[in-house]
């Protein structure tokens, strides 16, 4: 079932352009690519502070190794000797301290709302 709103079938809008490469505009005339309107081939991209930073962070999240192999082994052999302890209390203050950071995070759904 689709919806229409003054005409236009929403389920063909949303369909449009879904899993087809982008075209690039072409020139009328020649029917090739369209020409550059500014006569001007060279683009200009600033990135800010913010962007840098992000992309520093992002760099060195790939050079940590996605297992701590000596982590790994350590518990296997407290595991293995029967010297390891879980903690309850440990565990349920960790996931405490997370809600609480988790709730500082702003709501996505009312931030979208309210154009933050």
């Amino acid at each position: 079932m689709s919806s229409k709103i003054s005409g236009i079938d929403l389920a063909q809008v949303a369909a449009v352009g879904a899993g087809r490469p982008v075209q690039r505009s072409q020139d009328a005339v020649t029917g090739g690519p369209s020409a550059d309107t500014t006569g001007d081939d060279s683009q200009n991209v600033q990135i800010t502070g913010t962007a840098r930073h992000l992309a520093e962070l992002e760099q060195k999240l790939h050079d940590v190794p996605v297992i701590n192999e000596k982590r790994v082994a350590q518990l296997r052999t407290a595991i293995e000797q029967g010297t390891y302890q879980v903690r309850p209390q440990h565990i349920a203050d960790q996931l405490m301290s997370l809600e609480r950071a988790l709730n500082k995070l702003p709501d996505t759904e009312e931030s979208a709302a309210s154009g933050k």
